[in-house]
């Protein structure tokens, strides 16, 4: 039996849960999405896809977990969010994945929200006003972060459809 076709369903599966990954904060997308071009590379021998569009690929999963983290914490410290506001958008982030498409919105909004208050509070001060521009802040990081890595992962679906095709 050829192994081939079973390879290249696994590599089309790993690209679908990559491109979903980008949206969703608790699958690496881009990594899953080079690692599936990468076996759907492999299972073909490497005839369509050589080595140049394989580095080219990895170099920009490479740059979209800089801009991972870049943006999240460049939307976060432009409005003077502390490190609790930060912790508290990932668990707010990944809460959200319990509540559907509001609460990917929500959650690291209202995650960097309560981490920003209780900060505050340790500090011996509560400022309503600060904590909601922190959540904001912080959620806008995210948003552009992912914005851009949709944008990473469109441009590598491109180049893989294109290095294969020409």
């Amino acid at each position: 039996m050829d192994a081939q076709p079973i390879l290249y369903a696994i590599a089309a599966l790993l690209v679908i849960v990559g491109l979903l990954g980008t949206i969703l904060p608790a699958l690496p997308g881009l990594p899953l999405m080079f690692a599936g071009m990468l076996l759907g590379a492999w299972a073909g021998g490497f005839e369509h896809i050589g080595v140049g569009t394989i580095v080219a690929l990895g170099l920009l999963t490479a740059l979209s977990l800089v801009i991972d983290f870049w943006a999240t914490a460049l939307g976060a410290k432009r409005v003077g969010a502390s490190r609790t506001a930060l912790f508290g958008a990932v668990i707010g982030t990944f809460a959200g994945l319990f509540f559907g498409l509001p609460g990917l919105f929500a959650g690291p909004f209202v995650g960097a929200l309560v981490g920003e208050l209780v900060a505050q509070r340790r500090l011996g001060r509560q400022q309503l006003g600060h904590a909601t521009r922190v959540g904001f802040g912080t959620w806008l990081g995210i948003a552009l972060g992912t914005a851009l890595k949709l944008m990473l992962a469109f441009a590598m679906i491109g180049i893989f459809v294109l290095a294969w095709w020409l």
